[in-house]
C-alpha cells in the first residue's frame, strides 16, 4: 500500500447479517420520487417524470443505533427506503441483467433536512446541503440477495415512538430494482461496493431529539435508532 501525506481515509463497512465480513461502501446512490403517492405529497406528478438520481457521501452510511440531530435545521424528516447493494457495475447495464449486479438488500432512512431543501429549490441549487450531511444514511446489517432473492413486493414502513408514519408496498415503485440499476447506469459507471437507495413510499415527517424511529422491509429486515 502506497504512504500517504496525511492518513488515508477509513473504509466506510456495513455489516452483513451471517458473516463477521463487513461490506465496503463506494458510492450512495438515491432514487428521487420513486412511489407515486410520495410524489404527490411533495407537489409532483409521478405519471410525467422520468427517473432521476443523486447521491449521498459514502461515509454518511452507517450501522448504528442513533442519529445525531444535525445543525443548521429545524425540520429534519425521515424517509424509510429498500438499499440495495452492488456486487458488479459497469455501464450501459441491461435491464434484465441487472439484478446479477445486486449483492443483497438492506433497509435504510434518507434524513433529509427539509427546511434546507426547500431552500435550495426555491433558488435552483443542488440538495446536496439537504442530502449529504454527516450520518444522513442509516442502514441496516445487509442480507445476502442470495439467502432472500430480490424483494418485488412487500411491506415498507416506518414508525416514530410506536406510531405508523409509513405503510407502504415495494409495489408501488414507479421504478423497478432492474430498470432503477439499468437508467442509473446509464449516467454513472457503476462498481462494486455502491448501494443505492431505491425511493420512498408516502408519509414522510418531522422528527425531534429524544424520538424512536423503527423502520422495516418485509423479508428484508428491520432498524431502529433513537435521534439525539
Amino acid at each position: 500500500m502506497r504512504a500517504t501525506v496525511i492518513p488515508a481515509p477509513e473504509s466506510v463497512l456495513l455489516d452483513v447479517v451471517g458473516v463477521t465480513e463487513q461490506f465496503p461502501v463506494r458510492r450512495v446512490y438515491c432514487v428521487g420520487r420513486n412511489y407515486a403517492d410520495h410524489a404527490i405529497e411533495m407537489g409532483h406528478d409521478p405519471s410525467r417524470e422520468a427517473p432521476f438520481f443523486f447521491q449521498k457521501n459514502a461515509d454518511n452510511a452507517y450501522n448504528g443505533e442513533s442519529f445525531p440531530y444535525p445543525p443548521l435545521s429545524s425540520n429534519v424528516h425521515f424517509e424509510v427506503e429498500l438499499v440495495m447493494a452492488l456486487s458488479g457495475g459497469g455501464a450501459d447495464i441491461a435491464a434484465e441483467d441487472a439484478l446479477s449486479k445486486v449483492y443483497g438488500y438492506g433497509v435504510g432512512i434518507d434524513f433529509t433536512r427539509r427546511d434546507l431543501q426547500d431552500q435550495m429549490k426555491k433558488m435552483g441549487r443542488s440538495w446536496e446541503v439537504a442530502k449529504a450531511f454527516e450520518k444522513s444514511a442509516p442502514v441496516s446489517a445487509l442480507v445476502p440477495a442470495s439467502k432472500i432473492g430480490h424483494p418485488q413486493e412487500g411491506a415498507i414502513w416506518l414508525e416514530v415512538n410506536g406510531s405508523r408514519k409509513q405503510d407502504g408496498n415495494l409495489n408501488q415503485m414507479i421504478w423497478k430494482l432492474p430498470e432503477i440499476i439499468a437508467e442509473l447506469s446509464k449516467q454513472f459507471v457503476l462498481a462494486p461496493g455502491d448501494i443505492i437507495m431505491t425511493g420512498t413510499p408516502a408519509g414522510v415527517g418531522a422528527i425531534v431529539k429524544g424520538d424512536k424511529v423503527t423502520c422495516g422491509v418485509a423479508g428484508v429486515g428491520e432498524l431502529s435508532l433513537s435521534v439525539i
